[in-house]
């Protein structure tokens, strides 16, 4: 008897799952011919910029390793072991990096551990600032940070920024959250934000009774300020906890599905290739199998997506060559590498 598939189609008519049958070897059928299959990282191609709805936009097209027959059932949408293999090692160094920060932070970060034993307030408003900014690549990657640190002091007062209007001037990371067509607008909704809850570590302590993954959780609800997306957000709490200021853990990846997803928020962006489907929900799911199946926490995930998407390592105050050898081995292992 012939058999239809989820696309309400004879199976062996359809060209996606035609290729799927038993006795098929994956890509022998295609309707169309495909490129010769091509290693490492994804190529992008810069486009002119356009105007859509008043807005500049950069169009990039990508191209990534052609499909060699690899699948994995944790990574449904990867159709090729070169883009598997840098997965699993993006998943290495931001699990390294989870791990020093948590050890011994480097930097910036040691600084902020060893100021909120005597100043909490100032340390939480440093964390802020590089999560908000991001670090730099380079040799100097808190360079820009420190120098709004010392033209804003503990962030009580903003008047000198304000009276300058944006901060044109400071070096942004790859992963900054800053739209300099905003100037200091985010910097003051967040002082407000602190200051309704009496300070910022009453803020970020929230209800006692909360444990560390719910209070995750619903700071993370909680800062959806202006001009303060996911990617800021995230980092600032995964940061906070690390470092151990506030006892906090993350409780999932929390895509975004609104048009955030769609301009900055590389790490959903990547979930939803590397995962095959769009939901938030089950995105989470997906995810958290991952995570699962390698044993690192989830929120080693957010940097080793958004590094995968761009092709690019943002180190963010870590060393480039940093990596979790025994987390590597794990993926090369979960993901038959």
């Amino acid at each position: 008897m012939p058999t239809f598939c989820r696309h309400n189609r004879f199976i062996e008519r359809c060209p996606i799952c035609s290729k799927t049958r038993a006795g098929r070897s994956p890509g022998t059928a295609s309707a169309k011919p495909r490129h010769a299959a091509t290693k490492g990282p994804p190529v992008r191609t810069r486009h002119p910029r356009l105007r859509a709805g008043g807005h500049e936009v950069r169009v990039q097209r990508e191209s990534r390793a052609g499909d060699d027959g690899y699948r994995s059932a944790l990574l449904p949408g990867i159709r090729a072991s070169a883009d598997a293999q840098l997965l699993a090692e993006e998943i290495a160094f931001a699990s390294g990096r989870l791990l020093k920060l948590g050890a011994a932070p480097p930097d910036l970060y040691g600084e902020v551990r060893a100021c909120a034993e005597d100043d909490i307030e100032r340390a939480t408003w440093m964390c802020f600032l590089i999560a908000y900014l991001s670090p730099l690549d380079g040799d100097d990657p808190f360079l820009a940070i420190r120098m709004v640190l010392d033209a804003v002091g503990d962030g009580g007062d903003l008047s000198d920024a304000e009276a300058s209007g944006d901060l044109s001037a400071v070096a942004l990371g790859p992963h900054t959250s800053h739209d300099p067509t905003r100037g200091i607008q985010t910097l003051l909704a967040y002082r407000r934000w602190a200051e309704l809850a009496g300070s910022q570590a009453r803020a970020f302590e929230g209800d006692p009774a909360w444990g560390p993954q719910r209070r995750f959780e619903r700071l993370f609800e909680r800062l959806a300020l202006p001009g303060l997306p996911r990617i800021g957000r995230y980092d600032l709490l995964v940061t906070l906890g690390r470092l151990g200021l506030y006892e906090m853990r993350a409780d999932a990846l929390h895509f975004t599905s609104g048009p955030e997803s769609t301009v900055s928020d590389h790490t959903t962006l990547a979930a939803k290739r590397v995962f095959a489907i769009g939901d938030p929900l089950n995105l989470e799911r997906r995810a958290r199998a991952l995570a699962k199946a390698i044993a690192v926490p989830i929120e080693t995930l957010d940097l080793a997506l958004a590094n995968w998407s761009t092709g690019e390592r943002a180190a963010l105050g870590f060393r480039v060559e940093t990596c979790d050898r025994h987390a590597l081995e794990r993926c090369l292992e979960a993901l038959e590498l």
